[in-house]
């Protein structure tokens, strides 16, 4: 009998053909891994979860951040800074194109122009003066702050004299006076002027300034809109006495070397940081780098009297005159004292006269003039020395007020006294 049997597999091919299917599978498995870790790796670092990449992540997000702030405080460096080296600053052109850029479009020129009439009789008008002025936002009001003597005729006389703003690029507005104080020379004005072109500028304390600071003005000398001269805070604490003063100091006056012309009057001066700490005033005829601006603390303490009522009657009066001691001034009198205020004359019926103070007895000629000596010497007020006249007077505006009674150490006979004086308020001008 014939038997036939299925023949077994060939073994050989059969386990070749297996082994190369688990061969394939496990590559693509080890790839998948690969793949699956790489992306993975990615993935896992980019949303945080994986602790080295995450490590990474925080210490470069640190960085950026450190450098984002360092750029931004070399951004704002100069705006921003207590004080900037006068070596480096003075170097850096950038930081004044910076501050003038900044600061250019607040600056006006302020025009007076005089009514005139012509030889027929038609009526017009003729430029008469001008000098400069800012933008000055206050309490939300916008106004342009000025000297008083910039715009003394069109107050005096409103009638022939009109007041204009113009601004840097050409355009120009009538303007009014708000109000003004004669023996600060400021004046505050309201321009009718689109809001868009009154651009503010920041006034910061006087307080802040120090001899030697850099400072700059900007302002309208001769008409030359927009022109900026730079130099340094020469002296602090001057007294400045101007024809419409009726004799007053101006005190607290700051002294500056940047160039200043006819036309600057009422622009600003500003520190390195764009602000205001003063407003340029006055020149000396024929000096070299000799001028004058009124601090910004007077500005701020004045503004919202003069924009309320138009008036500022806040100065402290004790209604004395006096001179500077000198060595040559006590010898002639007699006395060791070589500081402090010689009173020589005492307004009658004034704080100074009620409280006693005596005024001088005798005239001498000295250094070309008269004056009166024998009067008490004042060496101290509150208990502070008092070095010149021009101290004595910027303490009062700074530190008193009308009504408060301060003590004055006088020298009289050759002894020391203390006289209180009850402070008045300076009488208002006539004008």
């Amino acid at each position: 009998m014939l038997t036939t049997s299925m023949p077994e597999p060939w073994p050989g091919p059969v386990c070749e053909k297996r082994r190369g299917s688990r061969g394939v599978l496990i590559a693509l498995l080890i790839v998948g891994l690969i793949t699956g870790g790489v992306l993975g790796y990615f993935f896992c670092g980019a949303v945080g979860y994986f602790p080295r990449y995450a490590e990474l992540s925080d210490k470069i997000g640190k960085l950026e951040d450190e450098v984002s702030a360092l750029r931004q405080q070399v951004h704002s460096l100069l705006k921003s800074a207590q004080s900037v080296p006068v070596d480096l600053t003075l170097k850096n052109e950038s930081a004044f194109s910076w501050i003038y850029e900044e600061v250019r479009e607040s600056v006006v020129v302020i025009k007076i122009y005089r009514m005139s009439y012509s030889f027929w009789g038609d009526s017009y008008y003729a430029l008469y003066s001008q000098g400069s002025g800012f933008v000055y936002n206050h309490s939300g009001m916008m106004v342009i702050i000025t000297n008083y003597h910039v715009v003394e005729n069109a107050v005096v006389d409103g009638s022939r004299f009109t007041i204009t703003v113009t601004f840097i690029d050409g355009e120009e507005y009538p303007a009014r006076a708000l109000g003004y104080d004669v023996y600060s020379d400021l004046a505050v004005l309201a321009a009718d002027a689109p809001r868009d072109k009154l651009k503010p500028l920041v006034i910061e304390s006087s307080s802040t300034l120090n001899v030697g600071d850099v400072v700059i003005a900007i302002g309208n000398p001769y008409g030359l809109a927009g022109s900026m001269s730079v130099g340094v805070v020469s002296a602090l604490g001057r007294t400045l006495v101007e024809d419409q003063t009726g004799g007053y100091a101006i005190p607290n006056v700051i002294q500056t070397t940047a160039p200043l012309n006819p036309g600057n009057s009422g622009g600003p001066l500003v520190n390195l940081r764009g602000s205001v700490v003063g407003i340029t005033t006055a020149i000396v005829s024929d000096s070299q780098g000799l001028g004058f601006a009124i601090p910004s603390n007077t500005i701020l303490k004045e503004i919202g009297s003069l924009v309320s009522t138009g008036r500022y009657e806040g100065h402290p009066w004790m209604g004395i005159s006096g001179v500077d001691m000198n060595y040559p001034i006590a010898k002639m009198m007699g006395v060791n004292v070589t500081y402090g205020v010689l009173i020589t004359r005492v307004t009658p019926g004034g704080p100074a006269d009620k409280a006693g103070i005596k005024g001088g007895t005798k005239q001498v000629y000295f250094d070309g003039r008269y004056i009166e000596v024998g009067g008490d010497i004042i060496i101290a007020i509150d208990g502070v020395k008092v070095t010149n006249f021009d101290f004595l007077v910027s303490y009062l505006e700074e530190y008193t007020v009308p009504g408060q009674t301060v003590e004055l150490t006088v020298l009289r006979g050759g002894r020391a006294i203390d006289v209180p004086v009850t402070i008045g308020k300076r009488p208002l001008p006539t004008s």
